[in-house]
């Protein structure tokens, strides 16, 4: 593999961690304070968890009303921080992806588009293909790939070995 593309997969790698990073801390940091000086409501996952419409809608507006909901609430943004913070750093990452994907499919089977027409309080009109698929997209490119070993703790802690092209593509 070349510097070029080695370079690129870890940025793709840093980058989507840096989101689900920033995501989970936005979550666990609200409440906080509007620029207006007014406090803000505390972060739920509970209009996520209503406003489900895919195939298993059901099982999540169920979450919504359960006694469980809180727990959704603080364990969603610890796993987006812990996620965010692995591929980062490059640390377990591996794992990280794993955790990765598994988060991005059950946001993605919660509401998979499928009018193809621009929905309220949403950007774009997306029809099957949205931003979450393409992440899960880019987190399994990073997953076959195992951008841990190019750059990062992952890479450090293994002795610095550059995979060879059949270990790059090995799960």
């Amino acid at each position: 593999m070349t510097r070029g593309r080695a370079a690129a997969l870890v940025v793709l790698r840093i980058i989507v961690g840096w989101h689900f990073l920033y995501e989970g801390y936005f979550k666990l940091a609200v409440p906080g304070w509007s620029r207006q000086g007014a406090p803000l409501t505390a972060w739920s996952a509970s209009g996520y968890l209503h406003a489900a419409s895919g195939p298993f809608a059901p099982a999540f507006h169920a979450l919504a009303g359960s006694p469980l909901a809180g727990w959704t609430d603080l364990l969603v943004p610890i796993a987006l921080v812990l996620v965010g913070l692995s591929l980062t750093l490059g640390l377990f990452t591996q794992a990280g992806c794993w955790a990765a994907l598994a988060l991005l499919t059950l946001f993605y089977l919660a509401m998979i588009p499928v009018t193809g027409v621009p929905m309220p309080n949403t950007e774009g009109a997306y029809l099957i293909v949205n931003k979450t698929l393409v992440e899960w997209c880019a987190v399994l490119v990073c997953l076959v790939f195992r951008t841990g070993e190019i750059a990062g703790v992952d890479s450090v802690l293994g002795g610095r070995r550059k995979p060879s092209p059949s270990s790059a593509v090995a799960m």
